[in-house]
């Protein structure tokens, strides 16, 4: 199977990150091909766990606890708890790093009282967890979606279907979990396939997805595997940002085509951001780059994540690939309403 991925690949990916559910007949019309080239390009790149498109609670989900958990473990039952950790749904993101902890794992939950379950009940009982220590995010700033490989020009971007703008979520019926589930399966199902898949009418399917759209509860990302992209290394900083610098601390950190994630964290380390990198000379001059525009940013740790082994939700293997596996995130229980 053909692992590689070219120019016209990255313009695809670039296109389906802006608007992960336009049609190949409108991202046919913006990248100058036609849409059974585009259809045909996407199923290799999804088929060999290259690239893939997912949806996950969204930035409304007011509810929705994030921490970032740290795990140290017995040397010898590491692949144990790594395959516990990455079907339990509480555990979103998982991987493995290069110093000061084995592991290091995103946590979503429902509320502070499943964030204690999670860290101080069940991962500790798990054979071979030896110490867990956590970062709980008072904010998220900027999160993976809102990424992009710079593959298309302004003209090209502009020019993809804008997404709506999100309203404030309200409760939604328990009937809109099935379709929910269904999307972070594969982001890009048509109303007919959520259709045979949740039993429900297409004309139903569709005005309940586009109500999932508005309500911005479900964001879309268009992932690729990192290793074969043009930033294969990734790296989280942990700082201490003063309270009157935050705001002008996230617009700058916004600004890197790098970034990955950007959170204020509660506790004297305050502020943590992710990025990915070509190199680690790269990561070095982003460093000194943000030394010079953000004195006022005091960088305490950093860690390189040497293998991710679940993203957001998406089992990979040992290559960055998707193997096609999906534990969906469990706040999008929350959309089951009461």
């Amino acid at each position: 199977m053909n692992s590689r991925i070219d120019e016209q690949d990255l313009a695809l990916l670039h296109a389906l990150q802006i608007a992960p559910r336009a049609s190949w007949a409108e991202a046919a019309r913006v990248l100058g091909t036609t849409a059974t080239t585009l259809a045909t390009r996407w199923e290799r790149l999804r088929s060999g766990g290259l690239a893939w498109v997912t949806a996950h609670p969204g930035r409304q989900l007011h509810s929705v606890t994030v921490a970032f958990v740290d795990v140290d473990v017995v040397p010898a039952e590491r692949e144990a708890v790594i395959g516990w950790l990455v079907r339990d749904p509480r555990a979103v993101t998982v991987e493995e790093v290069a110093s000061g902890r084995d592991l290091t794992v995103t946590a979503m939950v429902a509320g502070h009282d499943e964030l204690s379950r999670f860290v101080l009940d069940d991962l500790p009982a798990v054979p071979g967890v030896q110490r867990v220590r956590m970062r709980v995010a008072t904010g998220i700033h900027f999160e993976a979606s809102r990424w992009r490989l710079d593959a298309i020009d302004r003209e090209q971007q502009a020019a993809l279907p804008a997404p709506r703008a999100g309203a404030t979520a309200a409760p939604l019926p328990a009937a809109y979990w099935p379709l929910a589930e269904a999307l972070a399966y594969d982001g890009r199902r048509s109303a007919a396939v959520l259709a045979r898949i949740t039993g429900r009418k297409p004309a139903t399917v569709r005005r309940q997805v586009a109500r999932l759209l508005a309500s911005d509860l479900l964001s879309f990302r268009c992932e690729i595997a990192q290793v074969r992209s043009r930033w294969p290394l990734a790296c989280a900083w942990f700082g201490r940002v003063p309270p009157q610098e935050a705001d002008r601390t996230v617009r700058s950190l916004t600004t890197l085509p790098e970034l990955r994630l950007c959170a204020s964290l509660a506790g004297d380390t305050n502020f943590m951001f992710v990025v990915w990198a070509h190199s680690t000379t790269d990561m070095v001059r982003l460093e000194r780059l943000l030394a010079d525009k953000l004195p006022w940013l005091t960088l305490t740790e950093s860690m390189i994540m040497l293998r991710t082994r679940k993203r957001m939700g998406w089992l990979l293997g040992e290559d960055g690939r998707a193997t096609g596996e999906v534990v969906v995130p469990s706040p999008a229980l929350s959309l089951r309403g009461d």
